[in-house]
């Protein structure tokens, strides 16, 4: 409790100190605060909020890596940022400090139950890299291999766990006291945090995407993928082969390399809707750290990928509709885009298509005065998502991700190669790919992907046509028999209304019967006892002997 105390102490400190008190609204506070702590916060709040958005990245910097990572994520929120607090937080570097080289080698020997020197012939006790939730070592195994060593930090669970309940604290606090802050949806973001970051803690996860991302790119020249030593990975280990490459934010070096820039550039491009659409498996987290460049073919050359601890995916679903949002934006039918949009649930079903496609338009429109290679891809999810929100669009965290990894790819790309056209790379790769999806190929591929279970299904097949059969027959005789209750009691009714009607004449004979023999009318009818006997008989005979 005392520690959750003094790190919140600590956080509001760093708030007062960076002056995020501009976020707060005064003008809606109560009087005597109004005029207290709002007058007090008044000095100086213009020049605050100029430099607002540097503010944020210097308190979340400031309060250690947790929060760093935190920005990083948010960051990629440009659906809900304005860009210029975005481009602050993208700044954001994750240079922590290191943990203990002992530390780290005591982590290793425990998950991996021995000692490091029956494992490694050599390994390094001095980090090659440190991170927020991880740093890396080398090493090299007794068969020869050069590994790194991937360890994450210890109890970084805890810190992340108070940490995260804090910002939830926060952000309900932003929620409720700042319209601004409401629009950024904090709560959303936090946990979309939790959800990232409690992911990375799990270093086997990360391990089984490494090898998904590597069998899907097998003897790939596009993208190369380092080995997993499954043998020697754990929740808090990976044991990964080690790389060289050159970074890929390294121009310096890649243009010392004579790498064609252009076909690397647009082999990125290529890389991409190759996972997103052949794959539905990308790398969600492709910063220029996690990327290098094989030169040794420069005029084809190889993309290497490292940190597969976030990964998105998409279903057929959501890439079907994906694709054909972007290709109705190319031909600019914004009609198609709204009832895309529509169809696919993103937005209500009672949306008015027109306001919306006329929404669509208005911002859209303005991207094609420029020319083609100077409209952003990234820009135009951006610029769809943000106007479906006006129109309630549900938040779909498969697209954030995925419109995160694009902004990426678009930046590193025009980073390569400023007169990168994405749009000549994109078109035709969409094209084909719907092309692909209702061609006979398609079918080709359904009918093999089903054909296995079609072959299990194959001695099953004469059982199951003999109790289809059977059921069918039983099926009959129960219609039938039911046909016959149904005449049966059809009969039956009949019978009992022609019945009702003899007993009711009945009663009218012995209610007549009764009438005629009153002692006071015998005097008016003489032939009294004879006809009241009749009537007496005949209504007897109705009531209880007619059937």
């Amino acid at each position: 409790m005392l520690t959750n105390t003094l790190r919140f102490l600590r956080i509001f400190y760093t708030l007062i100190r960076y002056r995020l008190d501009v976020f707060i609204p005064f003008q809606l506070s109560p009087w005597y605060i109004r005029y207290t702590l709002g007058l007090i916060c008044s000095i100086g709040r213009e020049r605050a909020m100029k430099n607002r958005a540097k503010n944020i990245r210097l308190a979340l910097e400031s309060l250690g890596p947790i929060f760093v990572k935190f920005g990083q994520i948010l960051s990629t929120r440009r659906d809900l940022l304005d860009e210029e607090l975005a481009n602050e937080l993208a700044q954001l570097q994750d240079n922590v400090p290191p943990f203990s080289g002992k530390i780290a080698q005591d982590i290793i020997e425990k998950s991996l139950k021995a000692p490091v020197s029956e494992i490694f012939s050599e390994f390094s006790t001095e980090p090659l890299a440190s991170a927020s939730i991880a740093q890396v070592h080398t090493a090299k195994l007794y068969s020869g291999e050069d590994v790194i060593i991937k360890v994450i930090r210890p109890k970084i669970d805890k810190t992340i766990n108070k940490d995260i309940q804090l910002l939830y604290s926060l952000a309900r606090l932003v929620n409720t006291l700042s319209e601004d802050g409401k629009r950024l949806r904090p709560l959303e973001v936090v946990r979309d945090y939790e959800y990232t970051v409690l992911d990375e803690l799990d270093l086997s996860k990360e391990a089984a995407n490494t090898c998904l991302l590597l069998r899907n790119f097998k003897d790939s020249e596009l993208l190369y993928v380092p080995k997993i030593y499954w043998d020697y990975t754990r929740t808090s280990v990976m044991v990964m082969e080690r790389i060289s490459g050159i970074p890929v934010a390294d121009i310096d070096k890649l243009n010392a390399a004579n790498v064609d820039m252009k076909c690397l550039a647009e082999r990125g491009v290529e890389i991409f809707f190759t996972q997103v659409f052949s794959h539905s498996f990308f790398h969600a987290d492709m910063h220029p750290g996690n990327i290098f460049v094989d030169p040794s073919n420069p005029n084809k050359p190889k993309y290497i990928a490292i940190d597969c601890a976030i990964m998105g995916s998409l279903d057929d679903e959501d890439k079907n509709y994906l694709a054909r949002n972007l290709l109705a934006f190319f031909q600019q039918d914004y009609r198609l885009v709204a009832e895309l949009h529509v169809e696919s649930g993103w937005v209500p079903k009672e949306t008015p298509v027109h306001a919306f496609e006329s929404a669509i338009r208005s911002v859209c429109e303005p991207m094609f005065d420029k020319p083609l290679k100077d409209i952003s891809f990234g820009q135009v999810l951006i610029g769809l998502f943000q106007t479906a929100r006006r129109f309630n669009m549900e938040v779909q965290p498969q697209l954030i991700l995925l419109e995160k990894t694009l902004l990426n790819i678009e930046g590193l790309g025009r980073q390569l190669y400023p007169d990168l056209d994405l749009w000549v790379t994109a078109k035709p790769f969409l094209e084909r790919w719907m092309q692909e999806q209702i061609g006979p190929k398609r079918v080709l591929e359904e009918v093999r992907k089903q054909a296995p279970q079609w072959v299990g299904q194959l001695p099953k097949i004469p059982n199951l046509v003999f109790n289809a059969l059977s059921q069918v027959s039983q099926q009959e005789e129960r219609l039938q028999a039911q046909t016959e209750s149904i005449k049966e009691l059809s009969n039956e009714l009949k019978r009992s209304r022609k019945n009702q009607s003899f007993r009711l004449l009945g009663l009218i004979s012995i209610g007549t019967a009764w009438f005629i023999m009153e002692p006071s009318r015998l005097n008016y009818l003489k032939s009294a006892d004879v006809l009241s006997v009749g009537l007496l008989l005949l209504g007897l005979y109705l009531l209880v002997l007619k059937p």
